[in-house]
């Protein structure tokens, strides 16, 4: 296996032709680290990941992350685990002003594409229970809430599990946000 983001210049390309002019999408290198790292205390500030979290998650196999830029600046970036025939969304983050641009969507579809890519059939995540525009974004591509986990994100912080069966591309047509459309008869 080549890694869930696969080795295909432009793989990802379907998801990036939604994003909005001016942004540019690309696999998370070393070099990007002290940004992220910086962009997610100030978005986690509670729960942020240590920056040695992101040289291993970036090192490993299973992984698999990219970044918006605007002007060279990492405004957005998103994570993920793949062992099929399962992938877990690791993060999705997005800087305060850029969000409401479809940034989030953009990334959840690169997730989906690399997850499907990778082998997986299904993707899992965990989000807070007090953040409901993350769960609004997870529910319109497919995710429902399958379980809960108390004091996950620390004393009072609960986690949402949420689960999306993955649809491989093919001749299915597809909505606006990436889930398939079924024909009904």
């Amino acid at each position: 296996m080549t890694g869930p983001q696969g080795s295909a210049p432009g793989a990802a390309s379907a998801a990036a032709s939604s994003l909005p002019r001016g942004y540019a999408l690309r696999p998370m290198q070393p070099r990007d680290l002290d940004a992220v790292h910086a962009l997610e205390t100030v978005l986690f500030p509670e729960d942020a990941w240590p920056r040695h979290m992101f040289d291993e998650e970036l090192a490993h196999p299973t992984r698999a992350y990219w970044v918006l830029t605007r002007n060279g600046e990492i405004v957005a970036y998103a994570g993920m685990m793949c062992i099929p025939p399962v992938a877990d969304v690791q993060t999705i983050a997005v800087a305060a002003a850029h969000e409401g641009r479809g940034l989030g969507s953009t990334l959840l579809r690169v997730l989906h594409e690399a997850a499907v890519r990778g082998g997986a059939t299904e993707m899992m995540l965990e989000v807070r229970a007090d953040n409901p525009r993350a769960q609004a974004l997870y529910r319109r591509f497919g995710y429902e809430h399958i379980h809960s986990r108390a004091h996950y994100y620390g004393p009072g912080l609960h986690a949402l599990i949420m689960r999306c069966a993955l649809v491989p591309p093919g001749p299915q047509e597809r909505s606006a946000d990436g889930r398939t459309i079924h024909e009904h008869r």
